[in-house]
């Protein structure tokens, strides 16, 4: 795979969002045409794939006996699903309505297909497969997206499922809110907060995870802990890290003798320290310190691999990332016309050509709308190519189910949207 971008990010430093966004207070962020510059080459369904990034984590939990144990890894593929949002403030590409992606990777044991099932509101909707049968992950993600003055807050309203085919397991849960700091000024930051509820639906079992705000001081700064208890409540372990860096588990009671003391010496500090200015700042904070002290009996769960050493050029991409916008001549005879790959402006921004990008995405919004027009000039309906809604099997809440057969490579009737 590529390591790589054709071209380098371009700086962003003569353009103000404010311009754009003072106009936009409190208003739905999908609504508002955003200037391709503060885009990242990616379409939001390749950016959707980047959950993918540590599937040897399912990998690992078909393969261990305990259901504690698989718990933990399932737990800890959940918190690295989002490890990769760490300082990409670019935003990705809105997919256009019946936009899909593929992608395929042998050496990590899986395939995934999505589709932008809606437009307003928007959806994506993905379904994962492991090669060896082992598993099934699947979801849609419905990002609502709040502009705060000086943040924009993205909560992804939709469920994750995940299937462990040799246990007949399926564990549920919903991903953390994103928030985008200093959007107007200083240098963007990004932090992921509120609870995260991972349920085993065979045993009962939960895993309810803690993504801390990052707190006056930045003392919270990327931090990560929860517990998995069994079905009567009783806490098997506890969890703790970063999402940014890795995540361990350790016995309850040795979690939470170490919390307490933690908090003794907090507040011992504390009342020897003045304390100062309270106001919210919106700078961003300084951990602690850069890593997560590890408590003496804990296992490692999973721990982040380092980015590329040309990652900063390249829109903060992991090496993962750097991969999803690939396309060689075998590949394009393959994939259906819809296949981000084959979108015009990404591929102009990808290489490096601004305005080619910014006028060809006005073209397809433009091409977008004008169909969106015909259509209900013929009272057609528009109709999902590789999924339909219906109810989640586990929560038997309102969902978007593949409909198979995308594999079969028979693109018939596809819409033209590009």
């Amino acid at each position: 795979h590529r390591t790589s971008l054709p071209s380098p990010m371009f700086s962003r430093n003569d353009f103000s969002i404010w311009s754009i966004l003072r106009k936009c207070i409190g208003m739905e962020l999908s609504k508002i045409t955003m200037p391709v510059i503060f885009n990242e080459p990616l379409s939001f369904l390749q950016r959707l794939t980047e959950y993918m990034e540590h599937t040897y984590l399912i990998h690992k939990a078909s393969s261990l006996s305990s259901t504690t144990e698989r718990m933990q890894c399932v737990a800890a593929f959940a918190v690295s699903a989002v490890a990769s949002q760490w300082e990409r403030t670019g935003k990705p590409f809105n997919p256009l309505l019946g936009e899909t992606y593929e992608l395929i990777r042998d050496d990590l044991g899986f395939r995934l297909l999505s589709e932008q099932v809606s437009h307003h509101p928007p959806i994506s909707a993905f379904y994962a497969e492991g090669l060896n049968n082992d598993f099934v992950f699947h979801g849609s993600i419905y990002p609502k997206l709040k502009f705060w003055g000086k943040s924009v807050e993205a909560e992804p309203k939709g469920t994750m499922t995940l299937e462990l085919l040799e246990h007949n397991e399926a564990y549920t849960w919903t991903n953390p809110t994103c928030c985008v700091h200093n959007i107007i000024v200083g240098k963007l930051w990004i932090e992921q907060y509120g609870n995260v509820e991972i349920t085993n639906h065979k045993t009962g079992e939960k895993c309810v995870l803690s993504f801390k705000p990052c707190g006056l001081f930045g003392k919270e700064l990327h931090k990560v802990e929860g517990y998995i208890q069994d079905k009567s409540k009783k806490k098997l372990c506890a969890l703790y890290g970063k999402w940014t860096e890795c995540l361990y588990s350790v016995d309850p009671a040795t979690f939470e003798a170490y919390k307490k003391n933690d908090k003794k010496n907090a507040e011992e500090k504390k009342s020897t320290k003045q304390v100062g200015n309270a106001e919210e700042s919106d700078e961003m904070p300084m951990p602690d310190s850069e890593s997560v002290y590890v408590i003496p009996g804990s296992v490692l769960l999973w721990k982040i691999s380092p980015r590329p050493p040309n990652s900063a050029q390249m829109y903060n991409f992991t090496s993962f990332a750097m991969a999803l916008n690939e396309l060689d001549k075998e590949m394009e005879s393959i994939i259906p016309r819809t296949d981000c790959r084959l979108r015009p402006d990404i591929r102009a921004m990808e290489n490096g050509e601004i305005d080619l990008a910014s006028e060809e995405k006005k073209r397809l919004e433009e091409k977008q709308r004008t169909a969106r027009k015909n259509r209900s000039k013929s009272e057609e309906d528009w109709k999902t190519r590789w999924f339909h809604q219906g109810p989640n099997p586990y929560t038997g809440t309102q969902d978007w189910l593949y409909s198979g057969d995308y594999w079969d490579r028979n693109y018939f009737n596809l819409p033209d949207i590009y």
